[in-house]
């Protein structure tokens, strides 16, 4: 077996949801340059307010405007920041409590060194350039020297007075993947052209993708098994709502095709018929990309089409749904 392929993979989309009415205040109080904070049943404010009291479990009601300047109540310091934190550079997160409020809210500090930062010290928030009703409106604290005027920055106007009702947040994990010595098989042969599966020399089931070991009775899979790019429908879905993202405009069908000689299906688009045309049964080919957009990926595979052929007979696929 040849060396196994590795490739940096990257899983992202964008969180969206409803503020309701007490966070989208905090938001909206944030992108209008002010922070608010919520007072509970024992009289204490939090910032950010909570939605329900975690006494009474009433819902907060009670706003209270704090100042944006407070004390550093604890903090950690970071040395090599990662993608997407506050700086690109050493920097510190540190539990703020703000003049007015009785619980601490966790940003980040700017400051050069850990020598610069200790619990009890002033600092004050320093505002976004474009603020949006986001908690990065608030870009950082900075501390206020000895001696210095507890003066708050003035932040810049806000360019919209509508309330928020709701925010966007960028979810995202990069990676390294690592195939295994069979995954790798399968991605090299569709760089090739080929689709590619393992036998299990007990039970002869021929797996795709294949996989160290036969999932039915733990016998390694050994052989090597080039499958045809005929195959027959088995169960698919009709896919009608539109979704961030999408590069198909729907409907159009997202089935499991069980390939001639396999015994596992593999799910792929079937395109080149309408959706409402799809069936049970139906007899399909792979469709490749031009050879120069291949890759290691079934994405080589652009989509499946019908063969013309009459359907499969059920009893042929009908233990594989």
């Amino acid at each position: 077996m040849t060396r196994t392929l590795q490739a940096p993979v990257t899983v992202a989309f964008d969180y969206t949801r409803s503020t309701g009415p007490v966070i989208g205040r905090f938001l909206s109080g944030l992108r209008d340059g002010v922070v608010v904070g919520g007072r509970t049943s024992s009289g204490d404010v939090v910032v950010p307010p909570l939605e329900f009291d975690p006494v009474t479990h009433e819902a907060t009601t009670e706003f209270v405007e704090v100042s944006s300047i407070g004390t550093v109540t604890s903090w950690t310091w970071v040395p090599e920041p990662v993608k997407d934190q506050p700086f690109d550079r050493p920097f510190a997160f540190a539990l703020v409590t703000l003049d007015g409020a009785d619980v601490p809210l966790l940003h980040a500090l700017d400051v050069s060194s850990p020598d610069d930062v200790s619990t009890g010290m002033r600092v004050r928030v320093r505002w976004a350039t474009e603020r949006v009703g986001h908690i990065s409106d608030i870009a950082c604290f900075e501390p206020l020297a000895p001696g210095e005027a507890e003066t708050p920055n003035e932040p810049s106007a806000a360019g919209t007075t509508d309330p928020v009702t709701g925010v966007i947040t960028t979810v995202s994990l990069d990676y390294n993947y690592a195939a295994s010595p069979e995954e790798s098989l399968f991605y090299r042969g569709l760089n090739e052209g080929r689709i590619m599966g393992q036998r299990c020399p007990t039970c002869q089931k021929v797996y795709i993708p294949p996989r160290s070991a036969c999932p039915a009775d733990g016998t390694p899979t050994a052989e090597e098994v080039e499958l045809s790019q005929t195959g027959t429908v088995t169960t698919f879905c009709i896919v009608n709502v539109p979704f961030l993202g999408q590069k198909i405009t729907p409907p159009y069908v997202s089935a499991y095709v069980l390939l001639d000689g396999a015994d596992i299906a593999v799910l792929h688009l079937i395109l080149g018929v309408p959706a409402d045309e799809v069936r049970m049964g139906m007899r399909v080919k792979a469709v490749w990309k031009p050879q120069d957009e291949w890759t290691f990926s079934l994405e080589n595979i652009d989509h499946f089409a019908p063969t013309g052929d009459p359907d499969a007979d059920y009893d042929t696929y009908k233990h594989h749904l």
